[in-house]
Parts: C-alpha cells; structure tokens; sequence
C-alpha cells in the first residue's frame, strides 16, 4: 500500500491532536463563564437594575450620581464589598419575581447598613417579529406589585397601590431640602403601620416612606428615578434631588446599588471558588499539569518495545541459562570434575592421542605437547577437582582454557 492511500485511509496525529486540544479549552471556557457568567455580564438586557440602560433601568442615575461627585458601587454579593469604615446607603432593586426572604437575606448580611427599596411596577418583554436593539425593551406596561414582596419581618404589613392619576409636579421636602418632584401617571404609593410619610401621594399613601424606627426607606415609584426620569431635564433634576436628600437624611457617605436581586450576583460556589484567587492557582496547576499527561501519553520516548521471550533461542542463551542455574544452586565446584574431562578429551581428539590411553596417560602426552616452562595440563588436571573455593576453581579453568587455546590454536 503506497504512503498516500495510508493517510487518506488513517488518522491523522495532528487533526486529532487539534481536536483534543480544542475540546480541552472548550470544556475549560465553558465552566468559566457558568461559574463567572454573572459577574462578567454587562448586565444591559432591558431590566429594571442599576447596570441596564433601558426605560426600566437605573443606569442613569447610577452615573449622574457618580458625575455629582459621590461615591457610588455596584454590589454583586450578598454581603457587600464596601469600606468598613463608610456608612452606605444600600439601593435595593426588586423585580417582581423577587423573593420576601432574598430582601430580607440582604438586609440581615448588612444589618449595619441603611436601605432604600425600590419597588418594581413595569413588565416588560419584545412583540413578536419586534426589531429592537439589544438591551432595549419593546413594550411594557404597569403591574403593581404585591406588599409582601418586603419581609414583613423588616417592615411589618405594607400595602402597594396604584393611584389613577395624570402627571402632576409636586413640592417635596426631606431632610430639609426642598425641590420639585414630577410624579408620573398612575402613581404607586405605599401605606403602613410602621411606616412614616416623607413624600406623600397625591391621593393619600406614601411615595417615599421611612421605616419608624430604623433607616430602611421604600420608593413606591421607580419612575422617579430610573431612566423614564431622564426624558427631561427637570425630571432628571428632581431624581438626584431625591437620591440627595434621602441620603442626607440617612447621613451616609455613599451609595451602593445592589444587583444580586437581578441575577448578577457572585454566589459563592466551589465552581466560582475554582476560577478567583487564591484558588485560581491550584487550577492552573491542575489545568498545566493534565496537558503534561496528555503530553507523555500522546509522544512516546522512541519506539514502542517489544515483549521479550522468558529464554532466548541460541547457544548462547542455553549456556547463560545453564550456568545461571548452576550458581542459584550454589554446585560450581561439583563440575570440575567434567570440565576437566571435557578439556582432555578435545584436545587429545584434535592432535589425534593414540588409542586405548586412561587419564593419567593421556595427561601426559599433553603435557609432551607443551611449551617449556609452562604449568603442566596434568598438574592442573589433578588440582582442579580439589577447589577449595570459586575463585581458586576459576583460575585453574582459567589456566585449563589457556592451554587448550595454546595447544589447539583456536577460542
């Protein structure tokens, strides 16, 4: 088979490589976003919170507040991330899906702090075949929310009512300061026991409330100061006018508006823990130390080995194997006797011995064949068999070996 119908019928080792590698940051970036998706939002999406852009939202007045020079956060969490040292003014933006219980959480986690809830009154959602732009809304219409939508634990029985009014300007004092306020069509104002009056409606109820006995402040109306209120100048005016004098009849020193009732909140999560510090180090150690793995198992340190056999096929292996053998069991001297005997019989075989010699002859007619000066083949012959030790057996083999090289001129 040629090398070209291989690759078209095989893998190939960097497409799968990509493949991998691809799926691995896929997979990674993909529980990054579930886990940090909230607070990586922009958060513009039509919703009626401090990070949307749109009629319901409360965009505007977050960054005219920050152009007048205060000092303004948005919270992404539940127990806040402001200075200790500073008093703030906690602006709570409930939708009508929000729980009792989610305010009432918030407001225990910042028990030290002082609030101001706005409460809900636009449903909003796109016609169908809408075209609109994105964080915009395509219709909404008014739907006055329930009072237990506050944690009566907090603010006692409130009741939420719209009034069937047209749009009036209205003179507003709190805290002292006196500025005109535009109250919309349909006005919601809020009434109960535990509440004081600060800015009333103008068919009875409170349009901004005060909690008797703590800071904890309602908005009945977010048309007041959501981005509706930026149509005009004087509206504008009187939102900040109104954020100023609750804030200065709170005596704080800045602002911070929540945005965990939203959905953009930072929960705490072993996902979310996974992906900020200090843990964000042992994941990249987990991460880098995967991709070694991966690594080691795709290249390969030389060739792929080969199951060996348990005993090689030659002579080689055969004698290797034997004398192995032997050593485990510790009987090398038990064969002197037929090493000897081996070596008398291959060399009287090749210089042709005459017939009919016994052991003692046949020594001695090696011994004939050697050179002068040398120990005799006889002398080793009797001495080998009485070893005392390995070492004095290996060297009279040694020399044994020797003689049959001189004598026979071969390995």
């Amino acid at each position: 088979m040629s090398k070209a119908g291989a690759s078209d019928h095989g893998f190939n080792p960097r497409l799968i490589a990509a493949v991998v590698a691809i799926g691995v940051v896929a997979f990674v970036a993909l529980w990054a976003l579930i886990a940090l998706g909230p607070q990586l939002s922009n958060g513009n999406d039509g919703g009626g919170h401090a990070l949307s852009k749109s009629a319901p939202g409360y965009a505007g007045i977050v960054d005219l507040s920050e152009r007048a020079g205060a000092d303004v956060s948005l919270w992404r969490s539940v127990t806040g991330e402001g200075y200790e040292d500073y008093e703030w003014l906690l602006v709570l933006t409930p939708t009508h899906r929000t729980k009792a219980s989610e305010i009432a959480e918030i407001l225990d986690a910042r028990g030290g702090d002082k609030a101001l809830v706005v409460l809900p009154k636009w449903a909003t959602g796109r016609l169908p075949g809408q075209d609109v732009k994105p964080g915009w809304v395509g219709t909404g219409f008014p739907v006055t929310p329930d009072g237990d939508l506050l944690p009566t634990g907090h603010f006692g029985e409130v009741t939420v009512e719209a009034a069937t009014t047209k749009p009036q300007r209205i003179a507003a004092e709190v805290a002292g300061q006196r500025f005109a306020l535009d109250l919309p069509a349909d006005v919601q104002t809020v009434e109960g026991p535990q509440l004081e009056t600060l800015i009333a409606g103008p068919k009875g109820g409170a349009v901004l409330a005060r909690l008797e006995d703590r800071d904890l402040y309602i908005l009945a109306d977010p048309d007041l100061i959501n981005n509706l209120a930026f149509a005009s100048r004087e509206k504008a005016a009187g939102a900040a006018m109104l954020i100023d004098a609750v804030a200065e009849d709170a005596a704080i020193d800045a602002l911070a508006f929540d945005v965990t009732l939203n959905g953009f909140g930072g929960q705490r999560s072993l996902l979310r823990f996974a992906f900020v510090p200090p843990f964000i180090g042992i994941t990249l150690c987990l991460i880098a130390a995967g991709l070694l793995a991966l690594w080691q198992a795709w290249m390969r340190f030389g060739p792929a080995l080969r199951p060996q056999r348990a005993i090689p096929i030659s002579k080689a292996a055969l004698i290797a194997n034997s004398a192995d053998l032997i050593k485990q069991a510790r009987r090398e001297l038990d064969g002197a006797d037929a090493y000897v005997t081996s070596q008398r019989s291959a060399i009287a075989r090749r210089l042709h011995a005459p017939a009919g010699l016994d052991a003692q002859e046949t020594d001695a007619w090696i011994d004939k064949h050697m050179r002068p000066g040398g120990e005799l083949f006889s002398a080793l012959a009797r001495r080998l068999p009485l070893a005392r030790n390995r070492h004095e057996f290996l060297a009279d083999a040694q020399a044994l070996h020797a003689i049959r090289k001189d004598l026979l001129r071969d390995s």
